[in-house]
């Protein structure tokens, strides 16, 4: 395995580590709230994220104060958030423990982080000479795809589910967050 592999195998598992501990916090301030939201709503609010770090790249300005590599920190969270849903469906109320939540968090990390290991493997590296703005875009597209899904009950002739776009989200956001470091 190349320098590169490793060092981008080091870099995703950084940040996710940086995601998982905000991820953890969080469910210690509200608890797994999410656990209501049903999939389209966490759909749209991947949208809303991914929206905003598209109006900033355009503007760039913002008005609240918080940046684009927030935004993308939290579409991490939020399309880990979704995958369990996926799974456990929605909930009238917090149903599961902090502890669960994390057991649910750290699975879906590690898929996603195994995912990009065979994709960057079959890619050699091409989101290394991607713009930026292209994670974005190809984010908003994979959105785009699950609210088509959705509106189709879930049905698909030949295209990949709502689980697998959920997964190429966390994936092209956590390019988006390293090269956002590099840049510094």
């Amino acid at each position: 395995m190349s320098k590169d592999y490793l060092r981008t195998n080091e870099e995703f598992k950084q940040v996710l580590a940086e995601c998982r501990s905000l991820f953890e916090n969080k469910l210690r301030d509200y608890s797994a709230s999410w656990r209501i939201l049903r999939t389209p709503s966490v759909t749209d609010q991947l949208f809303i994220k991914a929206k905003r770090i598209r109006s900033l790249e355009i503007k760039k300005e913002s008005l609240v104060g918080d940046g684009i590599r927030g935004e993308y920190i939290a579409l991490i969270n939020y399309g880990i958030v979704g995958l369990i849903q996926i799974e456990l469906g929605c909930a009238d109320e917090t149903d599961i423990t902090t502890e669960e939540a994390m057991a649910y968090y750290d699975r879906y990390a590690t898929e996603a982080l195994e995912l990009m290991k065979k994709k960057n493997h079959d890619y050699d590296e091409a989101w290394r000479s991607m713009r930026i703005t292209s994670y974005t875009d190809f984010i908003l597209t994979k959105i785009q795809r699950v609210k088509e899904i959705e509106d189709n009950d879930g049905a698909t002739l030949v295209s990949e589910g709502i689980g697998s776009n959920y997964m190429d989200i966390i994936n092209y956001s956590v390019f988006g967050v390293i090269k956002l470091n590099e840049q510094g």
